[in-house]
Formats: C-alpha cells, sequence, structure tokens
C-alpha cells in the first residue's frame, strides 16, 4: 500500500511539472479528487482501498441521522458516494450535493442515477455555497474528506460558509482525517501527506479540526468517533449552529 500511494504521489509530482500555461499562471481554484484531474476515475477505487470507506461512511450516516424533515447539503461532495448513501438511507430527506469541479460532479450524476435516487447536484465555489444554501432552509451540513486537502485559511473558509449556509440550530458533521493520536497512524498518515502535500494535511494531523469549528461559531463540537484505516485515523466531528 505505501509504495503505491508512494508511485501515486510521485505521479501527481510529475503531473505539477507538467501544469497548463492557465493553471501555472493562478492555480486552481480548487483541489480535484486525489489532487489532480488525471486522477480523478481512480478517486472511488482509491478511497475504497485506502480508508475502510464502508465502516467510516456507515458511521457518519447513522451520525447524520437524517430524516424526512431534513435538507442536506454535501459540500465536496465528490463523486456522489455520501450524498447517494444519504438518500438511500432516507428516500424522503432532500439531498444537494455542491462541488466545484464538473468532472466529478458528471460522474456523482451518473452514480444517482444507476443507484435510481434523486439527489441535486451543483457546481459552485467558496461563498457560493452558503449564497446558494441560503434560501433552501438547510438543516443538516455534511462533508467527508475535503479539510485535509486545503491549506488552513481554506479550511477556515469553508467551515464558515457552511456555518452560514445553516439555518440556526442546524448541524454540522464532518468526516476527514483528525488528530492522528499514535506513532502508526502518524506513519500511516504520511501516505496522504505524500499524495496531498504536508503544508495543507500537518493541521488535520495535529487536531485542527475541532478548533477550527468552535472558532467558526460552532456549538457543541463533538469529535464522536475515531476509526483506524491503513492511511491513519479518520474522525467523525459534529456541531451544532446557535438557534
Amino acid at each position: 500500500m505505501l509504495n503505491w500511494v508512494n508511485h501515486l504521489g510521485n505521479v501527481a509530482w510529475e503531473r505539477a511539472r507538467m501544469r497548463t500555461p492557465e493553471e501555472t499562471a493562478g492555480g486552481p481554484r480548487y483541489v480535484p479528487a486525489l489532487g489532480y484531474h488525471f486522477l480523478t476515475p481512480l478517486y472511488d477505487t482509491v478511497i475504497a482501498l485506502m480508508t475502510r470507506e464502508s465502516t467510516w461512511r456507515k458511521a457518519l450516516i447513522k451520525q447524520i441521522a437524517a430524516d424526512q424533515r431534513d435538507v442536506v447539503v454535501d459540500v465536496g461532495c465528490g463523486t456522489g458516494t455520501l450524498a447517494v448513501m444519504l438518500k438511500r438511507t432516507s428516500p424522503y430527506t432532500t439531498v444537494y450535493g455542491i462541488d466545484p469541479d464538473p468532472g466529478v460532479l458528471g460522474l456523482a450524476e451518473i452514480k444517482a442515477r444507476d443507484k435510481g435516487v434523486l439527489v441535486h447536484f451543483m457546481q459552485g465555489y467558496g461563498a457560493e455555497v452558503a449564497e446558494r444554501a441560503a434560501s433552501l432552509r438547510v438543516t443538516k451540513v455534511v462533508s467527508s474528506l475535503v479539510l485535509h486537502q486545503v491549506p488552513l485559511d481554506g479550511k477556515r473558509e469553508i467551515l464558515a460558509n457552511m456555518h452560514a449556509a445553516l439555518k440556526p440550530g442546524g448541524e454540522i458533521h464532518i468526516a476527514d482525517y483528525g488528530l492522528q493520536r499514535s506513532a502508526l497512524m502518524r506513519l500511516l498518515f504520511r501516505q496522504i501527506q505524500n499524495l496531498d502535500g504536508y503544508r495543507a494535511t500537518q493541521a488535520n494531523a495535529e487536531g485542527i479540526v475541532p478548533v477550527l469549528m468552535e472558532e467558526i461559531g460552532f456549538d457543541g463540537v463533538r469529535e464522536n468517533r475515531v476509526i483506524a484505516t491503513p492511511t491513519g485515523s479518520i474522525s467523525l466531528y459534529s456541531g451544532r449552529k446557535a438557534a
């Protein structure tokens, strides 16, 4: 596993040296799945192999506990796995998936269609998430494996937009790499750091996510579960926007 992920990291580094002039001049406005667009088709396979995906996603779905009254927005929905699972688990819940990457949204739409569920997928960046969600009366915002990929300011921005998107009393639910508590978990997490970069990921490994959630203004922030995986531990967090 280590050698394979290191290989993906080396491929991504070589791709970075061949960026288009537009990418080099301005840089991408978002981090694509697995860091680079050309790796997007591998995303679902890699996540399944590297993260004990079935375990933590089922735990997150249980934590969210969506019902027919909920309007749920999956921020950074990627290929739509979580959004589709939410809809299949709670068919009368209204589910939206927002992501800036049109490539992964295309995969998400195919996945929802194949599973026979209706999820509303929308392309959006940063503050657009809050703006688009403002009229939806969102009761729960969720995110999985997004925050560890972005720099510290980006983590704050994403969480602030999630807070703004929620109606008073709404809930936030996050699954992501969190505090790596043991030497083994820190060693395994280096695979993710090789792939997604040390600068963005290290803050997660030091336990920054719940700290930022509280700074943004979420109440009752909790780390509900820690799940060991072949690439480090994934934490499930929750909080609430004041009523």
